[in-house]
């Protein structure tokens, strides 16, 4: 029998220094970012450590006070310098072979003039580059030049839709402008603060969920060079905000808020035009769910369809919402689309147990003989009020049966139940893996810790913890000529009570693959 194998976490965002991520890019080189280096002795069972610290440049907390003595993380404070580079001072050692440009993207500005900000995500997009070379390390940022940033700077105040929040508006007729500058688009931010892609033709895109934040950059200077504009008749508003990028192709999933479902594109290199493969109705709900990320394989796109739905009137209000533009529908069931790449045929649509996440691990083919809110997250690290969170396999079965499977991968206190973030060898994109790296908890906190290696094989994870840090996701890059899957490095851009740091994990390999 043949069937679907792929893994998701919960819906947990990490930060970096000064500014947050879900999905960094590499060129160059291969590279992951974290403060430390880790590394495994042969017949040890203790993780070696070894800091790889720098200074970065200073962050200045927002204008109005509302925490106190040492409950602060860098994370969470405005970058100061719209523009900062510089090279780092190093302790210990980068691994020569380790060469290339890493960038990030993340809010990064937390208030415009006296006004704060007040969802994790409403943050203005802040752009860093790491360039590794020699043993050396320098670093840049910038404030990514979106119209919504542009304009919040310019008149002091909020003047787009960001995710949390609309601008004020004074009177009835104003309001209604609003809702139809809503309905256009021409209202929704152009915040460009949630991931970063490589196009095969060399092309470097910052993305955010709505379409018209899709923003070019210049990979070296990390200037903004101009919007990212599709060139087909598709339309629409908003776009999975991580889409599946490879040398060959550039996939994508469109909502479709108004004939409930998702359409499934494919943009050829050097192109700008997105082509539909397929569509995929909604089998539940009164609209598509959130479609933050999704799985692939070789043939497949597989197209999740979660009960956290987008919902019209939580888009229309101009306040937050306890679950912002989206609603809760149990009733409407959680289903497993897979599509087939080539003829853009649903192969297969099973109902799965109620789940949300914002981010898959991986997915690959088998055939078988037999909360964000930014107030929160500055309050004290002691409370322990992360959501719990497990790394679940989903199994989807290709043979018409109508249910697919929902399985625990790892026992959650592995991770000390909470994990996100997630990334692999990128070699192993839509095929079997054994190894993911991602973010979990150390307890009692507010919000993911640590760094952690989860080995599906042996069921076990280990973790790197430092108190009061705060870890970005964790980046793989495999040493040239390794063959084990896990020989490499891992990056990781960490926030402490003090200052951001860097760090590059060096060489965390198993006994089994030694």
């Amino acid at each position: 029998m043949a069937s679907l194998a792929f893994s998701a976490t919960s819906t947990n965002i990490l930060p970096p220094y000064g500014a947050v991520s879900d999905r960094p890019v590499l060129f160059r080189g291969g590279s992951i970012f974290g403060k430390s280096i880790f590394s495994k002795k042969k017949n040890s069972k203790d993780l070696m450590v070894t800091n790889v610290a720098t200074e970065l440049p200073p962050t200045i907390p927002p204008p109005k006070k509302e925490i106190s003595g040492d409950r602060k993380l860098a994370a969470w404070t405005s970058i100061r310098q719209e523009r900062w580079e510089g090279e780092l001072v190093v302790e210990g050692e980068i691994p020569l072979w380790l060469k290339g440009t890493y960038l990030r993207n993340g809010p990064g500005m937390w208030h415009i003039g006296d006004y704060n900000l007040r969802h994790l995500f409403d943050g203005y997009a802040t752009l860093v580059g790491l360039h590794f070379e020699n043993g050396r390390l320098k670093m840049a940022h910038r404030q990514i030049e979106s119209e919504a940033y542009k304009a919040a700077k310019k008149n002091n105040k909020l003047c787009y839709r960001e995710f949390s929040e609309a601008p004020k508006t004074d009177n009835f007729l104003s309001y209604i402008g609003d809702l139809a500058n809503l309905f256009s688009g021409a209202s929704l931010t152009d915040n460009a603060n949630t991931g970063v892609v490589k196009l095969a033709d060399g092309r470097v895109v910052c993305l955010t969920e709505t379409i018209k934040g899709s923003i070019v950059i210049d990979p070296d200077t990390l200037d903004t060079l101009g919007k990212f504009v599709y060139s087909d008749t598709l339309g629409g508003l908003i776009h999975s905000a991580h889409p599946i990028v490879t040398n060959t192709e550039f996939l994508t999933l469109l909502p479709d808020l108004f004939n409930p479902g998702y359409m499934v594109v494919r943009m050829e290199p050097g192109t700008n035009e997105r082509k539909v493969i397929g569509r995929v109705n909604c089998r539940g709900g009164p609209a598509p769910g959130w479609v933050h990320s999704f799985p692939v394989t070789e043939h497949y796109v597989i197209v999740p369809e979660m009960p956290l739905r987008y919902c019209a009137q939580n888009l229309l209000k101009a306040e937050p919402t306890p679950l912002y533009k989206f609603e809760w529908h149990p009733d409407s069931k959680g289903f497993v689309h897979v599509m087939c790449k080539a003829s853009g045929k649903i192969v297969a649509s099973v109902e799965v147990p109620l789940f949300v996440t914002f981010h898959f691990i991986n997915a690959y083919e088998e055939r078988e003989t037999k909360r964000g809110g930014l107030q929160n997250l500055r309050s004290s690290a002691g409370q322990d009020v992360l959501p719990d969170a497990r790394v679940g396999r989903f199994t989807i079965p290709l043979d018409g049966s109508p249910y697919g499977k929902l399985e625990a991968a790892l026992d959650p206190n592995e991770h000390g139940r909470g994990m996100d973030m997630c990334s692999i060898n990128p070699n192993n994109l839509g095929k079997k893996y054994r190894y993911a790296y991602a973010c979990g908890a150390q307890r009692p906190c507010n919000f993911p810790n640590t760094l952690t290696k989860v080995d599906f094989k042996e069921k076990r994870a280990k973790n790197w913890f430092d108190e009061g840090s705060v870890p970005s996701e964790p980046f793989f890059v495999q040493r040239p000529g390794a063959t084990a899957e896990d020989d490499g490095v891992v990056i990781s851009m960490i926030s402490d009570k003090k200052r951001g740091r860097i760090c590059v994990g060096i060489r965390w390999i198993d006994e089994s693959s030694a």
